[in-house]
């Protein structure tokens, strides 16, 4: 109950100061060929009056901010000692509002149950849930112009194999997102 309250406290904050407290995202970083795809994607679909960012993977969508340095010590380390991760885009995914292409990558779940496991009781409710990975590629439109996109979509897709190559996370301050840091998985493949 009490982190509740913290994460509403903090969360109320001024969002456009740079130097206010801001919570804090973390994302899988998707490789450059799979990054421009799905970049496209977005910056033909996404309404563009809200479409400020780029094509992205949340793995936590409110990390306290005063765990910033914290986090990145965390990050750092598992990056360090982790190597590029297998994923698949495996489908098309209905969000409501929306459409996303959902991504099959169960050691990706394992790294990011790790992070959750370190800050275990500073997680907010969203975060604490279990997550859907996915890339947004459309929201908050209206179920039928979703539904239209998914059918087309769904209509030449096609999975697609990659490797997320790291780990990056970022500042929430109500519009574009502030880097907060980027690491690369750098540990080799074992033969």
């Amino acid at each position: 109950m009490q982190f509740e309250q913290d994460v509403s406290s903090w969360q109320g904050l001024a969002m456009d100061v740079p130097s206010s407290p801001a919570p804090l995202i973390a994302t899988a970083t998707l490789p450059g060929d799979i990054q421009a795809w799905a970049d496209h994607l977005r910056t033909t679909h996404f309404p563009p009056e809200r479409n400020f960012l780029k094509a992205h993977v949340t793995l936590f969508h409110a990390l306290p901010p005063m765990l910033l340095e914290e986090v990145r010590s965390l990050m750092a380390t598992l990056a360090g000692d982790t190597s590029p991760i297998d994923a698949r885009i495996d489908a098309v995914m209905d969000l409501g509002g929306g459409t996303a292409l959902r991504i099959l990558s169960p050691h990706m779940l394992d790294l990011r149950a790790q992070i959750a496991d370190h800050f275990h009781g500073m997680l907010s409710a969203q975060d604490h849930s279990k997550p859907r990975l996915h890339v947004t590629v459309q929201n908050k439109v209206v179920r039928a112009q979703a539904r239209a996109l998914q059918d087309e979509l769904a209509a030449g897709f096609a999975p697609r194999d990659f490797s997320f190559t790291g780990l990056a996370l970022h500042h929430y301050r109500g519009g574009p997102w502030e880097a907060a840091g980027q690491w690369s998985f750098r540990r080799r493949y074992r033969s």
